[in-house]
């Protein structure tokens, strides 16, 4: 049998333990009534600790072109300071306040733009700790700050902070808009794209709370967070191609000459509907909100009176309803219509001409007559299925939506040709889309794709068909109508080398606010419409200028320039390949080679040789072999010299300058858009191996 194990407690144990416990009571006891442990104040500690919220700030989003170009970033911004008291210094071999303000003043005013004087000013005053520099002294650069610290002032320092910056500057500026800090110090749109996706762009703040004494800024230790992370804004790809962007920037331009109210000029791809280019005139630059002198986009805020741009859609719907008969004639010149008298831009005529020739020649009397037999319920149907008198729905914010309403039978034929109605740029552009996608409307865009932080695609533009309108046959006709526009009107200045172009030109008189319309010759809107290649139409082209004080001509010029621009660099050109081919220089393997031997090699060749370095025989190139350049393009080709000069880059393209840059291990910046203009290191120059070469550019 198993003994039994018997445990006996001992009563000295029983007895400590039921001390303890009364000692630990009696503690308890003491800290509850008389609030205090080891000579703390649980009171006060307790009143002492308090729950901290710090908002932990989202980047904002970029914003790019279609291939990728940067169009908007949020940077680092620096105010610059000037630290007076001599407190600051404890070792006068290291100061670290202004000790010399005339040397300081001197040497500031070579990078800043502000007088010698001023500046003295800023640093002569008495009492203050350290001053600041006015506007001019806030919002400075990267290389501003770099550029400064370089002049190893004492006293002088930085105070860092964010803002928008538009590595363009007006380029596309209606479109991209501008965003800037407001009164709680975050960024926010203000126009454009800026504005329309700013809650995208901008992402969502996050937070931190946390346990700490209201005496300090730190947690408490061993105490617990709630923290939730911040979600970056996204990245916004627009439909804009630049090089596309910079060719209508260049047309718009050309318009400051003619003393004009305003113009716009945007390219629509004809299939797709995407925005490709929109450029205004005037623009402003989003580095600069001063130079604003309207807050409305003309593509989708401005409405007015088109003119004869819309007798493409008149002479269309008259088709399209089987009432036309192009060769049938009528008598040109002027119509009695009710209590009016329409009358065409030639007032006597063109004597007895067909409806064919009509809209060749702008007939006002021919749209009339057409608008006429349609009646008002069908013309106007028809404009509504257009897309007119309503918004088209494009990512802008402020989109106007125009006037279609017409009643009156002289209403009916002003509105055949474009007056007594109003419509925006936009619109238009996404009327024309039915004579380019077999009368289908298309829903014009303006962003091609977003990105969130992750790198995840949110969004995809893409074609949209809102309706449709014509019928293919009609489509065909507008087609040969548009043609003969251009090749058979009344003048041959739309004719555009090497491109088949077919399209229709408006002028539209300018309405009074007082009634009727303002007189004057150059009172009105000259407008065109066009669509190229005719065989497969790729781009939709519309400009519209106000008030232009000119020749017919000198409103077609940029116009026609553009276009063959446009086409040439989209190889839309009739020329064919083979012609194409013969402009282009296949690139050799030069690396290793001689330098002098590979120069005589090329010298008929046509293309321009950039050499880097002083070298004499090749270490790199570009463009790389088995690739193409055209006649008279740029090869450049370094060598095994350390010897650089600079050489003279008047007319460079950006991408040559910033090729020509990173082979030579050249720091550089670029201010504005266009073509190099000026630069920072005069051609010639041997490089110092250290200096920034900084370029401004223009349109030519």
């Amino acid at each position: 049998m198993k003994k039994r194990t018997t445990i006996k407690q001992s009563n000295f144990i029983i007895v400590i333990v039921v001390l303890l416990f009364m000692a630990s009571m009696a503690k308890l006891i003491y800290v509850v009534v008389s609030e205090k442990t080891d000579g703390v104040d649980l009171k006060q500690m307790a009143a002492s600790i308090t729950t901290a919220s710090k908002t932990l700030y989202a980047s904002r989003g970029s914003i790019y072109d279609v291939n990728g170009e940067l169009l908007a970033s949020t940077v680092n911004s620096y105010t610059l300071i000037a630290y007076l008291s001599p407190s600051r210094t404890t070792d006068i071999n290291k100061p670290k306040h202004v000790v010399d303000k005339v040397n300081t003043a001197k040497q500031l005013a070579t990078v800043l733009d502000i007088p010698e004087e001023t500046i003295y000013n800023y640093l002569n005053v008495e009492g203050k700790y350290q001053v600041e520099f006015g506007t001019k002294g806030r919002n400075l650069s990267e290389l501003d700050k770099k550029k400064i610290e370089a002049l190893e002032l004492p006293g002088i320092d930085f105070i860092t902070s964010t803002k928008r910056y538009y590595d363009m500057s007006t380029f596309a500026s209606y479109i991209v808009g501008y965003a800037k800090k407001n009164d709680e110090g975050q960024i926010k749109g203000e126009l454009g794209i800026e504005s329309y996706f700013n809650d995208i762009l901008a992402g969502t703040n996050g937070y931190t709370k946390y346990q700490k004494y209201t005496a300090s800024d730190y947690q408490i230790p061993n105490t617990l967070s709630d923290t939730k992370e911040a979600k970056d804004g996204s990245d916004i790809y627009l439909t804009i191609d630049s090089n596309i962007q910079l060719i209508a920037e260049k047309a718009v331009k050309k318009y400051s000459d003619y003393n004009i109210d305003w113009a716009v000029f945007t390219v629509m791809d004809a299939k797709t509907g995407a925005i490709v280019a929109s450029a205004t005139n005037p623009n402003f630059d989003p580095n600069d909100t001063n130079t604003i002198t309207s807050y409305m986009n003309p593509l989708v805020s401005y409405q007015y009176e088109p003119g004869s741009v819309m007798k493409i859609f008149s002479f269309a719907s008259s088709i399209e309803e089987g009432q036309y008969d192009g060769s049938k004639t009528y008598k040109s010149g002027s119509i009695d219509v009710a209590d009016a008298t329409i009358r065409d831009a030639e007032r006597g005529g063109w004597g007895v001409i067909s409806f064919d020739t009509g809209f060749a020649y702008s007939s006002n009397v021919a749209a009339t007559m057409l608008a006429l037999n349609l009646g008002t319920s069908k013309l106007s149907s028809y404009y509504q299925k257009l897309g007119f008198g309503t918004k088209t729905g494009i990512e802008l914010s402020n989109e106007a939506i125009g006037d279609i309403s017409f009643k009156y039978q002289t209403e009916l034929a002003n509105a055949s040709f474009g007056q007594g109605v109003s419509v925006t740029p936009v619109q238009l552009l996404q009327a024309l889309s039915s004579m380019t996608n077999d009368g289908n409307i298309i829903k014009p865009y303006i962003v091609d794709k977003i990105v969130d932080s992750d790198g995840n695609v949110t969004f995809e533009g893409q074609r949209e068909v809102v309706g449709n309108v014509y019928s293919l046959d009609t489509v065909n006709k507008m087609h040969e109508l548009m043609h003969n526009v251009i090749y058979a009107g009344l003048t041959k200045m739309w004719q555009v080398p090497n491109v088949s172009l077919m399209g229709k030109t408006g002028t539209a008189q300018i309405a009074s606010p007082h009634g009727g319309y303002i007189s004057g010759e150059y009172e009105n809107i000259k407008s065109f419409a066009g669509i190229f290649p005719e065989d497969d139409p790729k781009y939709i082209v519309y400009v519209a200028a106000k008030r232009i004080h000119s020749k017919p001509r000198n409103f077609a010029e940029p116009i026609t320039t553009a276009i063959e621009e446009i086409a040439s660099y989209a190889k839309l050109t009739q020329k064919g390949n083979e012609d194409t081919e013969q402009k282009l220089v296949s690139i050799d393997n030069y690396i290793s080679k001689d330098l002098n031997t590979t120069k005589t090699l090329l010298e008929n060749k046509n293309i321009n040789i950039i050499t880097i370095g002083d070298g004499n025989y090749i270490i790199n190139q570009y463009p790389l072999k088995n690739n193409n350049i055209f006649v008279n393009g740029k090869l450049f080709l370094v060598t095994n010299g350390s010897n650089i000069i600079i050489p003279d880059m008047t007319n460079w393209s950006k991408l040559d300058a910033e090729v020509y840059c990173s082979l030579a291990s050249i720091p550089c910046s670029f201010s504005n858009y266009g073509y190099i203009n000026a630069q920072s290191i005069a051609p010639g120059t041997l490089y110092d191996g250290y200096s920034s070469l900084d370029f401004s550019l223009a349109i030519k």
